[in-house]
């Protein structure tokens, strides 16, 4: 969506350096950011032309066009908006601030206007220039995807507004205010484009048959061609004039001079023909990019439009959009949660796949989180909202997703780069071998500017340019729809070339939660010691006491504790029912001269099982041992036992003591272990892999390990969904606690590697062909269409299977 009038911050300096300038640059203090949205930027050759007009001003320093949402991202210090818009627009182009919604500006009306044959760049900067000289029009907002312009324009001036669009061949019809009316099938709206595309092809094919009997010169011919062109063509030159205008070698304009350089050497059918393929296959190209541009959106769709809330007198239907944090919200059984809520009443089960990727329903009771966009699969239960609809989890993953975009892989910037200059080479060559032939050695004018011509047709790098977005696109979110989310292109790129995976223990290994796993009693019964044990851990909040008492539950008489009180660095003491006890670690017992020859085999024996000791404390004596541990989530050791299998070595990086460190390493399969690590210890051993050109990645919580994270080529987060944090800062989110994605989207990476290059190669090896074919005068106008858009269907094609990837290339 683009406007003319802006609310987004732009221009407003970082007060202080981004956290993620570990993968990129750091942004000092005084660095604004601004973007611009050039909706007529369909491929490098426009976005260059912006880029370089850019670079011209001293203060720039960098520049991230992103051609799927045609915008252009600027990073710049002591220059105003003004003076960006004015050398970007130096490139012919359109080019305005790009802005959210805009209030009504006041004393004017606002109007939606449904314009069914809007559906470019192209219609759009003709609908800007025609309004932008009107009288009463104060903004235009563009949405291409669903075909509607908003005008805010003086009262009264509605009329002139839908005369202008009349003008211009493009009519458009008015939605009621506050609708949004449901767009017609595809099939309805474009019902004329497809009788005329038939009706073209079959003059096409006539004109061609009629040439075999009579030639290509009789008016017959002649009018069947024109009439091809007319009914396919005439939005081929309306596109080739303006990328003209704008000095621009897109491919309509290179049709438009291939088309119309046959006609003048009396080439009518193969016109016709050329013009009628070229219309067929940019058609079916549109559609193909289409489903890459709307599969990120698709996400979105998964939210419901309205919630059900509590009001004075019982429950009512609101818009979703509209209802505050805070709000009561119910959920039926089978309904999708409509925004991001803790529950409050009831218990049920709920599909988290759109959110987490996890195949199974996630069982949900009083003060656990949902999600906007899952689904309540069991019983009826009422939430409170968390977040508006706008800021949901499964917003926050759609906008990075989209956001990730704009972040180009390497590969893109060796395609773009390649493209500049790609396509003025072989325009050079094709005009050297219009007319060098015929003045150096005599050959035939007609014969050599129609292999000119045919090399025209080849030379637009459509294909190579398009293949990198689209395979991106593609593997972004078939990752979002597993539960991965990637930060940018350059991430999923990069992960092929991982070789060494760091893995924090606590969180990410293991469950996070510690839990009573052993009760070894020296005296009387286990469920006797478990009694007094869990009436003083109830009164601690110490994680280990914590989980003693969660053990016990409710299954024994509360008992009344008096005295109580903490010991530092030790444990717990109180009296129950008149006997002093105590509840503490190893150091506790020997501080208290309690520990026996036997019991200190005993709690060595738990210690190096990576277990924490507890001992009850009765009269003097040791009454019982209480072992807690972290357990190991379930699919740990699995997910070690796959990243072993994939060539990746893993390395345990904890803050626990050796003991426990090494035993949780056994049991999932780790051979390095690096334990009893401070934050600063965890960064020196990423750089020392990285000293060694290693490629590493660092999996934890994003905060306690943030030095590792920010320094590792690739930054995992645990557990990431419904965290702001997570999902802002890591390069990579898994958003649930599953470690095998982490094998998931090592898989995909190494997919999306493979697609990018398998299209390079497609692409360039086509276009080498056909090149050497024309050159030779072995290749046709026709031979050359196919040349082209069939590879730049190829390509779209190829990516696109990254969003079919298989599911156990990302384990749910």
């Amino acid at each position: 969506m683009s406007t003319t009038a802006s609310t987004c911050q732009h221009g407003q300096p970082h007060a202080q350096k981004y956290g993620d300038a570990h993968k990129g640059h750091v942004y000092e203090a005084g660095t604004s950011i601004t973007v611009l949205s050039v909706p007529d930027m369909c491929c490098p050759t426009e976005s260059g032309m912006v880029e370089k007009d850019l670079r011209r001003l001293h203060g720039v320093t960098s520049i991230t066009p992103d051609l799927m949402r045609r915008q252009v991202r600027v990073e710049y210090t002591g220059l105003t908006e003004a003076e960006l818009l004015t050398a970007a627009r130096h490139s012919g182009l359109a080019v305005e601030l790009q802005a959210e919604a805009v209030p009504v500006p006041r004393n004017f009306e606002r109007s939606v206007i449904l314009v069914e044959q809007m559906d470019c760049p192209t219609e759009e900067a003709l609908i800007r220039k025609r309004l932008a000289c009107a009288d009463g029009v104060a903004a235009m907002t563009f949405n291409l995807m669903q075909r509607r312009l908003t005008v805010d324009h003086a009262p009264g001036q509605l009329p002139d507004v839908l005369k202008a669009l009349q003008e211009i061949g493009l009519g458009g019809t008015v939605e009621p205010s506050g609708t949004a009316q449901v767009q017609p099938p595809a099939s309805q709206r474009h019902a004329s484009s497809y009788w005329k595309l038939i009706l073209g092809g079959v003059a096409a094919v006539a004109a061609e048959a009629l040439a075999f009997s009579v030639g290509d010169a009789h008016w017959g011919v002649i009018g069947l061609t024109l009439l091809t062109i007319a009914l396919t063509g005439l939005g081929t030159y309306r596109k080739g004039w303006f990328a003209v205008r704008q000095l621009n070698l897109n491919i309509h304009a290179l049709m438009s001079v291939a088309v119309t350089g046959a006609v003048f050497i009396g080439r009518w059918p193969e016109a016709a023909m050329v013009m009628f393929l070229f219309a067929v296959a940019e058609m079916i190209e549109a559609k193909s990019l289409d489903r890459a541009r709307r599969a990120v959106e698709g996400l979105m769709a998964m939210t419901p439009d309205t919630a059900t809330v509590k009001v004075a007198d019982g429950w009512e239907t609101v818009p979703a959009a509209g209802v505050a944090i805070g709000t009561l919200v119910r959920a039926r059984p089978g309904e999708r949660i409509a925004l991001d809520g803790q529950v409050v009443s009831g218990s049920t089960t709920v599909d988290q796949a759109p959110i987490t990727g996890e195949s199974l329903p996630v069982d949900k009771s009083i003060g656990d989180p949902l999600f906007a966009g899952t689904i309540n699969q069991g019983g009826e239960v009422a939430y409170r909202t968390t977040a508006p609809a706008n800021d949901s989890t499964l917003a926050r993953i759609v906008r990075a997703v989209q956001d990730a975009q704009a972040s180009k892989a390497p590969t893109q910037r060796f395609v773009d780069t390649f493209a500049t200059y790609y396509t003025p080479i072989v325009f050079g060559i094709a005009m050297a071998v219009a007319a060098l032939p015929p003045l150096v050695a005599g050959g035939d004018w007609l014969t050599w500017v129609y292999r000119a011509l045919v090399m025209l047709v080849i030379a637009c790098p459509c294909a190579l340019v398009i293949s990198t977005p689209v395979t991106v696109v593609s593997g972004l979110t078939a990752a979002a729809r597993r539960g991965i989310l990637i930060k940018g292109g350059l991430f999923l790129e990069q992960g092929h070339r991982l070789t060494v995976l760091a893995l924090d223990k606590t969180g990410t290994l293991t469950q996070g939660r510690p839990s009573l796993t052993d009760i070894v009693a020296l005296h009387g019964t286990q469920d006797e010691q478990l009694r007094l044990a869990a009436a003083l851990a109830r009164r601690s909040d110490h994680p280990v006491s914590m989980a003693v008492g969660a053990y016990a539950g409710d299954r024994f008489p509360p008992l009344d504790v008096a005295s109580f009180k903490a010991i530092n660095g030790r444990g717990v003491e109180g009296v129950i029912e008149g006997v002093s006890y105590l509840l503490g670690n190893h150091r506790l017992v020997e501080d208290l001269n309690a520990c026996s020859p036997a019991l200190e085999l005993k709690l060595n024996a738990l210690e190096e099982q990576g277990k924490t000791a507890i001992v009850l404390i009765g009269d003097g004596q040791a009454l019982a041992i209480f072992a807690v541990a972290d357990a190991v989530r379930p699919h740990s050791r699995e997910a070690i036992a796959e990243l072993t299998a994939v060539g990746i070595e893993p390395v345990m990086l904890t803050g626990d003591n050796r003991h426990t460190a090494q035993a949780i390493a056994r049991q999932v399969g780790i051979a390095d272990v690096r334990s009893e690590l401070l934050p600063e210890h965890k960064l020196e051993a990423i750089r020392e892999f990285q000293s060694r050109g290693t490629v590493v990645g660092m999996v934890g919580d994003g905060i306690n390990d943030a030095p590792a994270l920010a320094t590792a080529d690739i930054g995992f987060a645990m557990g990431a969904a419904g965290t702001d944090t997570a999902i802002e800062t890591a390069d990579v989110a898994l958003m649930d606690d599953d470690p095998r994605k982490l094998v998931g989207f090592i898989r995909l990476s190494r997919a999306t590697h493979s697609i990018l290059w398998q299209n390079i190669a497609l692409a360039l090896g086509i276009k080498a062909v056909f090149l050497a074919l024309a050159v030779l005068g072995q290749a046709t106008l026709w031979m050359a269409v196919f040349a082209d858009m069939g590879a730049s269907l190829l390509v779209v094609l190829n990516g696109l299977r990254l969003l079919r990837h298989p599911a156990n290339a990302c384990k749910q």
